[in-house]
């Protein structure tokens, strides 16, 4: 097994072992999530460091349905510069909370499942939080590879109420445009 994919399940596995224990408060998710409204294109704007996603700059996960149901993931990167080698994760995830669609499990590595927790989400679908319950992970999304201050300011600005600290929220390197 490659280096990549190694940190991939080590990283896979540690999300799905995350969920596990911890003294933490529940972790509170978006009321809904509309699913069509969710699929597409997702820049990574910021995230907590993570050993499967080391030297990963330009990230995005593509989200579209499955044949016979859930969800494909598809999540690519370039490595260390815009022009670096592009890596490639495919993957699956399928919801777990039918009455919110904000809680999913997402693999990458079968039969290994991570929490991939919806836990803001921008009135247009513009922008979403995501985390997991130890809050060893987080990811601030865009719709495009650029989020203005104001509303990163405001997304960061609920991290707290929410059990994480913004001191480990790592900037991602984007393109001016996708």
């Amino acid at each position: 097994m490659s280096l990549p994919l190694r940190l991939l399940a080590v990283g896979l596995l540690s999300m799905t072992l995350a969920g596990c224990g911890g003294d933490h408060a529940p972790l509170p998710t978006v009321e809904h999530v509309d699913l069509d409204r969710y699929l597409g294109t997702w820049y990574e704007i910021a995230r907590y460091p993570a050993p499967f996603q080391e030297g990963c700059v330009t990230t995005r996960a593509t989200y579209s349905p499955r044949d016979g149901g859930g969800i494909r993931v598809l999540n690519q990167c370039r490595v260390e510069t815009l022009d670096g080698e592009l890596r490639e994760a495919e993957g699956r995830a399928k919801v777990v909370d039918r009455d919110t669609n904000a809680k999913l499990k997402v693999s990458f590595f079968w039969p290994f499942y991570g929490e991939y927790w919806v836990l803001g989400l921008g009135p247009d679908y513009e922008w979403a939080l995501v985390g997991e319950p130890s809050r060893r992970y987080l990811w601030i999304l865009s719709r495009s590879p650029r989020l203005d201050a104001a509303t990163f300011e405001e997304i960061v600005g609920r991290l707290p109420a929410l059990g994480y600290d913004a001191g480990p929220l790592m900037m991602t390197l984007q393109p001016e445009s996708p």
